[in-house]
């Protein structure tokens, strides 16, 4: 196989309907060695091999083929553009080099552009640009040259701006790397760091732009006109490639290349001359057909073409067109030269790319020189990309594809057939006849069939791998093939930098792994996606005798597919999932065709919901909504008393899930940043060797004092003393919540500054002599790991206390928590998960057993013979049910209010159906952000935010009201309260006067949404059983 200097990783970004795969027809045909023919590109749609693919005509699987071009190998990743199907964009990108952003000139840069604009800059890939369907321009926009120029050049611009922000945000994210380490540091690194090239990341003069038409075939970039005009104007080509582009025009009397101010307005831009013009002309005299034939052949005989006689002589004027375009300015020559010219080959991307791979780690004490060695060696293959067969083997499987056995090659590398080709130990079902692929690279050394290799999960450390068994394996590598779009092609072995499927690790990779070939490897950072799964339903089988059928067909999709979640509801349920509609209809018909083979009933989709309280007023200070509770057996007194954390706070929680759940769980961090999707999506400049803990900490202080100082109503002094008191509380972090990450927080017991001063006593005095209480103190385990206390050094209690009650206090501190756990997991209002919340907990215990009235009362009948200290059970169990419904208790005290997720949708329509538009965003509670024109064109843009819960057959409706005139575009945005009380009762005399004494007041939305939920999961709803209820009259009259 070709060496690592000659090989191009690349994939193709773009939002949806832009033409990614109709490019990858005519490279394929180009130089896909004869698998699809010219006629065909861009017809055929060869990379969607899926019958819904073809049907939908959208691509749903990235898919990879390998092309050659002038001795060079390029691996071509065509990816989705459709929101539901990122997390394929993601492994595209994962093993790509470079990438090929393509941008249709009459929609312009969408939402999803700029989503993969983000992928491809977290993961370091260098991109070249593609103006893609100049021909729309031409036939159905009726621009002139002038404005098509312009509008060229807005697309450009803005792109550029996009990446510039990228760049903005990296600075800021690198200032704040360099102000958290030591004032002795930062002078010098401050010295050391290299100031960002500014310069516009896509510039046409650079060759890294392509102005294209993939339906007709034929592409171009400045270089080839430049080399054209050069002899002809007598400049040089370096010059011309300059002129060619931006405000540089020719004055024909002098024959000169003048700026604007000399040109004064009297010509055109020497782009629009030299190059539109021609285009134009070759356009207008093409669709005159027959009228046209002379000038259109004079045109050619001028432009030294050769066409063949029955291609000018079809009575499709359109097809006369692509065979004159296509052969003056071929589309597969004028990309894959800017590929190879541009994009870099493995060796010399892995330097820049490494850092975000193989992120730096920072090894213990203990850790040998030997381990040390070993892993720095694996570092330089990795980054050197070594092809040589003694270096480590380093291999990253980006998913697992799923094959019917049948598209497997019945022939070796040799070319011996194979006369039974039966599945193995390391397939993952033989029944189904699937087998599983492992979408991979080769990093570093050279991979063969047979050879043994060690899985590594995400979570291995290799400085204990002797003691971490449970996160490596040992597999061997059955096949290894070339993925030829739809077909592959068996290989004896591959090289650093090529894309391979391997065959054999079906049973020991359940989405994405590591393979090295020696222990002493770090595992690749996770992948980081767009978003999170949303849309979720509930499966069973038609026939309940099918249910082992569909858990092994759960089992096999959940692997098949890098994105879905399959999980067991707590009511025993089967629940799917996925990050949209398409992709929820493509998971359920690969269970009922591929996977499990039955027939199934789906549950309408469950819409995940949140509880929250209502914000509390600017400058407010709550002294009331405590709660105080007492343990069945007397000894306990719990309060507990809830606030709002900032929103955000709440933002930096929630996008931050994978790092906080390292650091509780005491994983290595120091130099492995979290990779979240939606952490991905707001910290695009993190480095793989600044401190993710760090970085993490500074950000959830920056949300205080940004939600602080931001609002307006409060003065300095309520700032500071606002910002005094978060400030404060972030320092007595005990736990997080739900499932020990979630986004609400648990702050420890204030002992100096008790919760609740009714009477002037503190906590400690009530109830019993200051002697015979403790307080459950607690152990601010968050605050330390995050750095912002220092480490406690002994927690044990001395002699002098009463050791046998503190003891007992320090043991029902997991109680505590498992009960902040449990309550945050399901709220009061339907069971849903808490969302934003901070709770603060004083559990004090009483040595004397004093039972309550009630207890003692029930005791003397029904528990005669028992001790009081073993009423109601363990005391454990009682703190921990105690603080459970003293939480959910104060949610209640305090206005509790439901949050729902919001997609962010993004219409585009034409102005004759704006109305109806705006009647479907209505109908189903959407916020309409800007509506705008398209510059350009007569598109109309609308920006709203939806409920994920009114989201469903919303795409259908549209189309179906607008007669297809409109299309929507769905990506998740953020979660929001719903204002409205769902518990409203009319107080004041306005509400009285304007909806009664409140018996005929119509459920509000929010109260309808909790009493789904709760129909849904059984839960008891409050409904009039009788709306309307009339004396029933029979037909005959009875006397």
């Amino acid at each position: 196989m070709e060496p690592a200097s000659s090989i191009r990783n690349i994939c193709i970004l773009a939002h949806v309907d832009h033409g990614k795969t109709t490019l990858a027809d005519h490279l394929i045909a180009a130089a896909g060695g004869g698998v699809l023919h010219s006629r065909q590109a861009g017809k055929l749609r060869f990379m969607d091999y899926r019958d819904d693919e073809q049907q939908r005509a959208i691509t749903m699987k990235s898919a990879c083929i390998v092309l050659r071009f002038k001795n060079n190998v390029i691996n071509l990743i065509d990816s989705p553009g459709h929101v539901d199907f990122c997390s394929e964009v993601s492994t595209a990108v994962r093993l790509s080099d470079g990438a090929l952003v393509l941008v249709d000139t009459c929609e312009g840069v969408h939402i999803q552009t700029h989503a993969v604009l983000r992928q491809a800059w977290l993961e370091r890939l260098r991109p070249c640009l593609v103006l893609n369907k100049i021909d729309r321009l031409i036939t159905e926009l009726k621009l002139t040259p002038a404005e098509a120029y312009a509008r060229c050049q807005s697309i450009i611009m803005e792109v550029n701006n996009i990446i510039n922000a990228f760049r903005s945000e990296k600075y800021l994210s690198d200032v704040d790397s360099i102000l958290t380490k030591p004032s002795s540091a930062t002078g010098e690194e401050a010295d050391d760091e290299e100031e960002e090239d500014e310069e516009d990341a896509f510039a046409p003069e650079r060759g890294n732009v392509a102005f294209a038409s993939a339906g007709d075939g034929w592409a171009f970039r400045i270089d080839q006109f430049a080399d054209l005009y050069a002899a002809k104007l007598g400049a040089s080509a370096k010059a011309m490639k300059k002129a060619l582009w931006g405000h540089h025009y020719f004055v024909p009397k002098t024959k000169k290349i003048v700026g604007k101010k000399a040109a004064a307005g009297k010509y055109k831009p020497m782009f629009v001359q030299f190059v539109l013009e021609p285009l134009w002309q070759v356009y207008d005299v093409a669709v005159q057909g027959k009228d046209g034939a002379g000038k259109l052949n004079k045109m050619i005989t001028s432009m030294n073409l050769t066409i063949p006689a029955r291609d000018l002589q079809h009575k499709d004027p359109k097809l006369v067109l692509q065979a004159v375009m296509s052969r003056w300015l071929p589309l597969s020559d004028t990309v894959l030269s800017m590929v190879v010219e541009c994009l870099p080959d493995p060796a010399s991307a892995m330097p820049e790319r490494v850092e975000r791979l193989l992120p730096n780690e920072e090894l213990p004490n203990e850790a040998s020189t030997k381990i040390e060695g070993e892993l720095g060696s694996v570092r330089k293959a990795v980054e050197g990309c070594v092809s040589s067969e003694g270096a480590p083997c380093v291999i990253f499987v980006s998913k697992m594809v799923a094959v019917p056995i049948e598209m497997l090659p019945r022939h070796n590398a040799e070319g011996e057939m194979i006369s039974n080709l039966e599945m193995s130990t390391g397939d993952t079902d033989a029944g189904d006849r699937e087998c599983f692929l492992a979408f991979a690279r080769v990093f570093s050394g050279v991979v063969s069939a047979g050879q043994r290799m060690y899985v590594l999960s995400a979570l291995y450390d290799p400085t204990v791998h002797e003691l971490d068994s449970k996160h490596i394996q040992v597999a061997t590598i059955e096949s290894v093939y070339l993925m030829m779009g739809r077909g592959l092609e068996p290989l004896s072995k591959a090289r650093a930098g090529h894309l391979i499927a391997i065959r054999g690790l079906g049973q020991q990779i359940l989405k994405t792994a590591t393979l090295s070939s020696t222990p002493y490897c770090w595992p690749f950072a996770s992948m980081r996606f767009q978003a999170a799964p949303i849309v979720r339903v509930a499966i069973e089988p038609s026939d309940p005798a099918d249910m082992g059928a569909l858990a092994k067909g759960l089992r096999l999709l959940n692997r098949a597919d890098p994105f879905v979640e399959v999980t067991m509801s707590n009511s025993g349920e089967h629940v799917i999932a996925a990050a949209g509609e398409v992709h929820l209809e493509r998971c359920i018909k690969d269970l009922k065709e591929r996977f499990a083979r039955v027939d199934l009933e789906v549950s309408p989709p469950l819409v995940a919901f949140r509880e929250t309280i209502e914000e509390e007023e600017a400058g407010a200070v709550n002294q009331n909504g405590v709660i105080q509770t007492v343990t069945p057996n007397g000894r306990c007194t719990i309060r507990v008393q809830v606030s709002r954390l900032p929103s955000a706070v709440t933002q930096v929680l929630d996008d931050s899930y994978d790092l906080f759940r390292n650091i509780i769980e005491g994983n290595k961090v120091a130099s492995r940043p979290s990779t979240t999707s939606r952490q991905a999506s707001s910290y695009p400049g993190e480095k793989g060797g600044d401190d993710p803990v760090a970085g993490l900490r500074n950000r959830l202080l920056a949300a205080f004092e940004i939600d602080t100082g931001s609002n307006g109503v409060l003065d300095g002094s309520s700032k500071k003393e606002e910002a005094k008191k978060w400030m404060s509380k972030l320092k007595r972090i005990w736990a997080l919540g739900p499932r020990r990450v979630g986004p609400n927080l648990l702050f420890l017991p204030d002992e100096s500054s008790p919760l609740v001063k009714e009477d002037g006593t503190s906590v400690s005095s009530m109830n019993g002599d200051a002697e015979d209480v403790a307080l459950v103190k607690g152990y601010a385990l968050v605050s330390e790991r995050l750095g912002l206390v220092e480490k406690e050094a002994d927690r044990s209690t001395s002699g002098d206390d009463h050791s046998s009650l503190f003891k007992e206090v320090e043991s029902l501190e997991s109680s505590v928590i498992s009960g902040f756990q449990l309550a945050t997991a399901q709220g009061p209002l339907c069971e849903e998960p808490m969302w934003g919340l901070a709770f603060s907990i004083e559990v004090s215990v009483n040595t004397r057993e004093r039972p309550s009235t009630e207890s003692a009362e029930n005791s003397s009948d029904s528990t005669a013979g028992t001790s009081v200290e073993n009423y109601g059970g363990a005391l454990s169990g009682q703190i921990m049910s105690g603080v459970k419904e003293a939480c959910r208790a104060a949610v209640l005290a305090r206005n509790p209010r439901i949050v729902e997720a919001l997609y962010f949708c993004e219409v585009s329509t034409t102005p004759d159906f704006l109305g109806q538009v705006y009647a479907v965003l209505n109908r189903r509670r959407a916020r309409v952000l800007k509506e705008e024109m398209m510059e350009g064109s007569a598109l109309f843009i609308v920006h709203a935010y939806m409920p994920v819960s009114e989201s469903f057959g919303f795409a259908d409706d549209l189309r179906r009201k607008t007669s297809g005139f409109a299309s929507p575009q769905l990506v998740l945005s953020h979660w929001e309260s719903i204002p409205e009380d769902p518990f409203f009762v009319p107080k004041t005399e306005e509400e009285i006067e304007e909806f009664g004494d409140g018996s005929s007041v119509l459920q509000n939305t929010a109260r309808k949404l909790i009493d789904s939920v709760r129909r849904r999961k059984g839960l008891p709803v409050e409904e009039k059983i009788v709306q309307f209820a009339t004396k029933q009259r029979t037909r005959a009259r009875k006397v």
